[in-house]
């Protein structure tokens, strides 16, 4: 099944399938009820010491990515990459979180981990069908 990427802050949409929010820290701003979680995976979030190194500059993302990567070697996270494999091998799951850059947060790393994510907000079955026309 496909994976999509998408801010916590956009509107709730009934294909979104299942809602996982991958952030260590819950997004400011944001009640519980509205974000129509499913799921809050925060220990596959990167570490504070990351997150602060990185402070979502772009121009950090390749050192970023490649930080975070090893972060998610750990056991604990391991499983928790297992989970959200599973998850998503059984239906839509969509990885929610707070940056405002769309490309260059950690949803993008993992869903790049699962093989599964397309385009902010696109499922890969959408993405597939566009490049097609």
């Amino acid at each position: 099944m496909p994976v999509k990427t998408k801010r916590v802050y956009d509107k709730f949409q009934k294909s979104d399938g299942m809602r996982i929010l991958v952030d260590r820290l819950w997004p400011r701003g944001v009640s519980k009820r509205a974000a129509h979680l499913d799921e809050w995976l925060r220990e596959v979030g990167p570490s504070n010491a990351l997150r602060i190194w990185f402070g979502h500059k772009p121009e950090r993302w390749k050192a970023f990515e490649a930080r975070y990567r090893r972060e998610l070697r750990t056991p604990e996270r391991q499983r928790a990459l297992k989970e959200l494999k599973h998850l998503a091998s059984k239906q839509m799951v969509t990885l929610l979180f707070g940056a405002r850059d769309m490309e260059h947060n950690n949803a993008v790393v993992i869903g790049r981990l699962l093989g599964k994510t397309a385009p902010h907000g696109e499922s890969i079955r959408e993405t597939s069908t566009r490049q097609r026309r």
